[in-house]
């Protein structure tokens, strides 16, 4: 009996010890832009799970493509968080990759499939960024 109860007391022990750490990538591009989405999730049995992402767009063309860029606007979107970013420039930009990243917030399945947007200038470029 007590192997029993120190085997029942050790299972759950173990049990109450577990994390599961989750991570998904998803990437995309359109005609002049490319974008990934990390998201990272870790789970602990019995507390609440710490979510993170960070997501990069990058701009497919050269700098000198751009050197008249004024002001970028991006978002993304997943099925239950959207994320609006903006950014203008007084100066031509020294570079064109723009990063995010938040912790907490809202699971990501794999599955599903994450919608951005970008303008710039008197331009527009929508795509969705899929799991690898």
């Amino acid at each position: 009996m007590k192997k029993i109860i120190t085997f029942f007391f050790s299972l759950l022990l173990l049990t109450a010890c577990s994390e599961m750490t989750i991570g998904y990538k998803f990437n995309g591009e359109s005609e002049h832009w490319e974008a990934e989405y990390s998201y990272f999730s870790t789970e602990k049995w019995g507390k609440q799970s710490v979510d993170r992402y960070e997501f990069i767009l990058n701009y497919k063309g050269s700098l000198e493509d751009q050197s008249s860029l004024k002001k970028i606007e991006y978002s993304f979107e997943t099925r239950n968080k959207r994320v609006y970013e903006s950014e203008e420039f007084t100066e031509p930009p020294s570079t064109l990759t723009f990063t995010g990243s938040s912790k907490g917030g809202a699971k990501v399945g794999k599955d599903e499939v994450i919608n951005v947007i970008v303008k710039w200038d008197n331009f527009e470029e929508s795509f969705e960024l899929h799991s690898k």
